[in-house]
């Protein structure tokens, strides 16, 4: 995206096929989201539960990033700066979660784990199959597909961390992906927050140079 490509007009969502595909990702997410927190509690993975948080994340990411298409620099920043606090919340309760289950240590469900971490990672591939062709727009637009591009990757995580914890006997796996899940959500939020800040500067500079 370097040299000429930066002049260049890109899409930024606002086109009914886009906002159509919105809605079927931000229905898939919000449907595993409780499929996968249900199996999680019932199976005692923190891994699952930790998908499952970010599952409802990017629900309402996805729904945020809805809502803002062709609105101002100062409002799609401000949700930004939301998005990135909800993440942050997310990261630290799983982090704080998996420290509690390290002195409580319980071996999860195995195959509990296995089998939603498959459908969950069927649901992050559609959806990310879906926004593939939107996928060179805008940095909203990009951003709601690598969301599930990575999702479909950290999916795999769960599945070969129940392979762990089925051939180890073993709830470490677990939680050593967990706390992998939610040293990204906490990566991610810093990444976000820094750059909705420096958006909300810039929303802030223009409007002083049009009252001046």
């Amino acid at each position: 995206m370097a040299g000429c490509c930066e002049t260049e007009v890109k899409f930024e969502g606002e086109s009914r096929a886009y906002r159509r595909v919105l809605w079927m990702v931000i229905a898939i997410n919000g449907s595993m989201f409780v499929v996968e927190m249900l199996a999680g509690v019932t199976s005692h993975s923190k891994a699952l539960q930790a998908d499952a948080l970010d599952f409802i994340g990017d629900t309402a990411t996805y729904a945020i990033s809805l809502y803002v298409i062709g609105q101002a620099l100062k409002v799609r920043a401000t949700a930004a700066m939301i998005k990135g606090l909800a993440l942050a919340v997310l990261g630290l309760w799983v982090l704080a979660s998996t420290i509690y289950r390290v002195f409580y240590l319980g071996v999860p469900d195995a195959a509990t784990m296995g089998i939603v971490g498959a459908m969950a990672f069927v649901a992050n591939a559609v959806s990310a199959l879906l926004l593939l062709r939107f996928r060179d727009g805008d940095a909203n637009v990009r951003s709601v597909w690598l969301c599930s591009r990575n999702d479909a990757i950290g999916n795999l995580a769960v599945i070969l961390a129940a392979s762990g914890v089925w051939s180890l006997s073993s709830g470490w796996p677990d939680l050593a992906v967990a706390g992998i899940m939610a040293s990204l959500f906490l990566h991610s939020a810093t990444r976000i927050l820094r750059q909705a800040w420096g958006e909300l500067r810039a929303a802030g500079i223009d409007e002083t140079q049009r009252a001046g």
